[in-house]
């Protein structure tokens, strides 16, 4: 029986940022609408942070919500349930929100709409803590919203955006609809199958159906689209609506192109001489990783996965918003020259070093445990695969390194004005670096939960595995009975 929780944290801490949404969307002054955000923001990570706290306090697998209003208005069972899979998410989640929307400066409130922002939110927190998959395609659906009607406002073409999010969306409802009695527990048919792993690979940004993801980069706020990417929703409905029940075959090819996509992008990192498409690459590179870690068959890989889901999640969002800062000083970032800011932003400088090392697994970082484990448990199944993720991550420190150097490095920039890092941004660092630091110097609490998610996850693989096989076998004779009992 699923627990409960002792306080409606889940339905409080999606509600509230959709209140936010609709007062920010009120309000003309958009200095008052960041204030109003930065509170509401603020209030939803506390509300996350206690979720968490409280769920590890019930001591299960998975619990619901305490008044679970959802079902009571649907009557449709564990519409919102968090689990040891996804009870950080929501906290790592709703800290990304809070910082990015704290480190906006003034003269980008017009571009960044904290209404949209905060929909946004309340929509990645309710994703996360959903396990209904009808409502789950719905909320994806509804995240592309944001990203849309910015582009729209700014004049920009959303067309590739929306052909691939639209294909996602088709891919996804017309492959559940064809589940069938595959939906409680036995294995998707080939097309339906086939229809999810598209609709998946899609959604990851996995080569060569990437491209709309340079193209938010380029064309959306810088804001928009690291809070679009970096939650990783999608590998969360890959976790829920894809591997539970396709067969193996479209398990391996989501590990395999995943694995490609991670090498090819941290090679195309290393040349790119945007800042912006540098990002992305290196995103899409570290969010393969993690993907194909989830496809591994022992609890060591999908440990390290787990690790590193939460470590990217955080490090990556340090690393976009430093980019983000420099960028609203001067412009759009060429890596084809260098620029000197080091003088003017030393604690930016520190903060894109930390980050970006912590990134790739630097020692004494966050990422550095679960790389270990991730490439541990790699090399003891497939130790080709182990190699290819080891060179991925030799590549993007090369292009870590190469960026900062173009970046920071050089003759020191001339302004007449200061360029000196505003008091938001540098609580944005310190907080970011005290994460980073303190879950590299103290990594057995969140090690030991990703480790006991991660055999929980494993034991439910087994399970549902060994049901589909007995369900087939029943098929096979025709008669009910098993080849157990058929056998002499």
């Amino acid at each position: 029986m699923i627990q409960e929780l002792h306080f409606p944290w889940l339905e409080t801490g999606i509600l509230l940022p959709l209140a936010g949404a609709g007062i920010c969307a009120c309000l003309t002054d958009s200095v008052r609408a960041q204030k109003v955000a930065i509170f509401v923001a603020g209030l939803t990570l506390l509300l996350a942070v206690g979720e968490w706290l409280d769920f590890s306090m019930v001591g299960s697998f998975e619990a619901h919500d305490h008044w679970d209003l959802a079902q009571r208005l649907t009557g449709r069972d564990n519409i919102l349930v968090i689990d040891e899979l996804s009870a950080p998410l929501p906290a790592l989640s709703a800290l990304l929100f809070l910082l990015t929307i704290l480190s906006t400066l003034r003269t980008k409130l017009d571009r960044f709409s904290m209404s949209l922002t905060l929909f946004s939110e309340s929509i990645v927190l309710a994703t996360l803590s959903c396990h209904d998959p009808w409502l789950l395609i719905v909320l994806l659906s509804l995240a592309v919203l944001p990203p849309w009607i910015e582009l729209v406002r700014r004049g920009v073409s959303p067309r590739i955006f929306l052909i691939h999010m639209g294909a996602f969306i088709v891919l996804l409802v017309a492959g559940r609809l064809l589940l069938g009695d595959a939906a409680s527990g036995g294995q998707a048919s080939g097309l339906s199958a086939t229809l999810l792993t598209v609709a998946a690979l899609l959604r990851a940004g996995v080569v060569p159906v990437h491209c709309w993801m340079t193209d938010l980069l380029e064309n959306a706020t810088f804001g928009t689209a690291i809070l679009f990417l970096t939650p990783m929703t999608g590998a969360f409905a890959v976790m829920h609506l894809v591997l539970p029940v396709v067969p193996v075959w479209a398990i391996r090819s989501i590990a395999i192109l995943s694995l490609i996509t991670a090498v090819y992008s941290a090679g195309m990192a290393l040349v790119q001489t945007d800042a912006r498409r540098f990002f992305c690459y290196l995103f899409l590179s570290h969010s393969s990783l993690v993907l194909s870690g989830l496809e591994l068959v022992n609890v060591i890989g999908m440990t390290g996965a787990l690790c590193v889901w939460i470590s990217v999640g955080l490090s990556l969002t340090g690393f976009g918003l430093t980019i983000r800062a420099v960028e609203s000083r001067i412009g759009r970032i060429s890596l084809d020259r260098f620029h000197g800011m080091y003088e003017h932003t030393p604690t930016l400088a520190g903060l894109f070093l930390l980050t970006g090392l912590a990134s790739i697994g630097f020692p004494g970082t966050i990422g550095f445990v679960g790389m270990e484990l991730l490439i541990e448990g790699c090399v003891e199944v497939y130790p080709l695969v182990g190699l290819s993720l080891v060179l991925a991550s030799a590549l993007n420190g090369i292009s870590i390194l190469r960026a900062w150097f173009r970046i920071f490095t050089g003759v020191p920039l001339q302004s007449s004005v200061s360029l000196k890092s505003q008091f938001a941004e540098r609580f944005a660092v310190v907080l970011l670096a005290l994460l980073i630091l303190g879950g590299g110097l103290w990594p057995q609490p969140g090690v030991a939960s990703r480790h006991h998610a991660a055999k929980s996850l494993m034991d439910l693989r087994h399970q549902r595995a060994g049901l589909a096989v007995k369900s087939a076998s029943v098929v096979e004779h025709g008669d009910g009975t098993s080849n157990s009992e058929t056998q002499p």
